[in-house]
């Protein structure tokens, strides 16, 4: 590998940060049911721990995303949370309004035809967007589970006027160095119709929202076979792509560790990244990395170093490709020459490069495994478990 391939594969890692989710250290899993971790986070001040191991062995994940209802205590600061978060060697990164889990919602949360119920939800997302001020927080991403299961349910054009009233609002309250992302996703727990099902949608809804307001990409919320990096492509054209929600899927909304199923998507969608920036004389876009996935069954903290190891190299190995030359090959009708030029990037060996980047270790899966971090977590939350009462034992939602 050549010395300038070096540079190229550090300097893309130094300006590559992707964020954390706090929820993903806690005892998650599917709607069926989860299956329980003895070393799982108990409280938030343990995900805050959890997450600076992951960014102490990648140095890559400096912010931890945090979600209203199931991080903030009712009687706990925002500033408190901040504290805590400076203290364990992170800082709170973006801000998750929940809208899907209040019995009011039953119809709907901004997009429902009961005006109590949207206007909880508004005084929720506005709280949220206070509370993303208060904690040093600069992004606020809003997913909806809002939709219908049967037609003649709703009006499908009143709750986008609804949504549209509420997204209003929101703007008007974020600071100026504040962004509102928009997530979308096709179906499930809605499956008539989802009041956001797509990055059209988000789209729309951004652009008559303000110029602080963007479009989140979540990798998972697509229909099978969809092309993602298409979308992605579209958005960093249109200067609307805010950020990404990175997992894997088979099918759907699977939330698998990223790359398990398909790392050469990802691949391409970080490419697509890199070649915006080339066209762009080597400017990039600010976008919001964070990482979105469940894991009910892969220890908890090294299914997330798994995930941003992976994510690390795949953006590297994007970064290598001579774009340059895929033009050329492009415009000359050089197909086979212009696909293999992207395959042998995606087949590069980086470790060395990465190990040097790291200073030393190229693989942070062990550092953490010889960190004695796991065994120290495993005994300190069984005893506080046992002390505070709390059982392991009903595996049901």
């Amino acid at each position: 590998m050549t010395d300038a391939t070096t540079e190229l594969i550090h300097s893309s890692l130094d300006h590559f940060a992707i964020e954390l989710p706090s929820w993903g250290f806690a005892d998650t899993g599917t709607r069926f049911g989860k299956f329980f971790q003895p070393a799982a986070a108990i409280d938030l001040n343990d995900k805050l721990n959890d997450a600076a191991q992951v960014h102490a062995v990648t140095g890559a994940c400096p912010t931890v995303a945090l979600h209203v209802l199931w991080d903030f205590t009712p009687g706990q600061s925002a500033s408190e949370v901040k504290a805590m978060a400076e203290k364990a060697g992170v800082a709170v990164g973006s801000i998750n309004p929940n809208l899907f889990q209040d019995q009011a919602y039953k119809l709907g949360s901004l997009c429902s035809p009961e005006a109590d119920a949207r206007r909880l939800a508004q005084d929720h997302v506005l709280d949220s967007i206070q509370l993303a001020k208060d904690s040093g927080s600069k992004v606020i991403t809003l997913w909806l589970a809002d939709g219908t299961n049967y037609p003649g349910q709703d009006s499908i054009r009143a709750r986008k006027a609804r949504l549209e009233e509420g997204l209003s609002k929101f703007h008007s309250a974020l600071d100026a160095d504040q962004t509102f992302l928009i997530e979308y996703k096709p179906f499930e727990p809605a499956f008539y119709h989802t009041d956001i099902a797509d990055w059209g949608m988000s789209f729309l809804h951004a652009k008559k929202m303000g110029d602080q307001a963007k479009v989140l990409v979540d990798t998972g919320h697509h229909y099978q076979s969809q092309n993602i990096e298409q979308i992605v492509a579209w958005l960093l054209d249109e200067k609307m792509l805010g950020g990404f929600h990175f997992n894997d899927r088979r099918y759907a909304d699977d939330d698998l560790t990223l790359g398990s199923i398909d790392p050469y998507q990802i691949f391409r969608i970080f490419y697509e990244i890199h070649s915006y920036a080339a066209d762009m004389g080597g400017e990039y876009p600010h976008i919001e990395y964070m990482v979105d996935q469940s894991h009910n069954l892969k220890p908890k903290i090294e299914a997330m170093i798994q995930t941003v190891d992976t994510a690390q190299k795949l953006y590297a190995k994007a970064a290598i490709v001579d774009h340059a030359k895929v033009k050329s090959l492009q415009e000359n009708g050089r197909i086979v020459d212009a696909e293999n030029l992207l395959k042998s990037a995606f087949e590069a060996d980086i470790n060395g490069p990465l190990a040097e980047w790291r200073q030393g270790d190229a693989n942070p899966l062990t550092a953490f495994r010889e960190s004695g971090y796991y065994e120290a977590a495993l005994e300190d939350r069984t005893r506080r478990r046992a002390d505070l009462g709390l059982t392991q034992a009903s595996s049901y939602a």
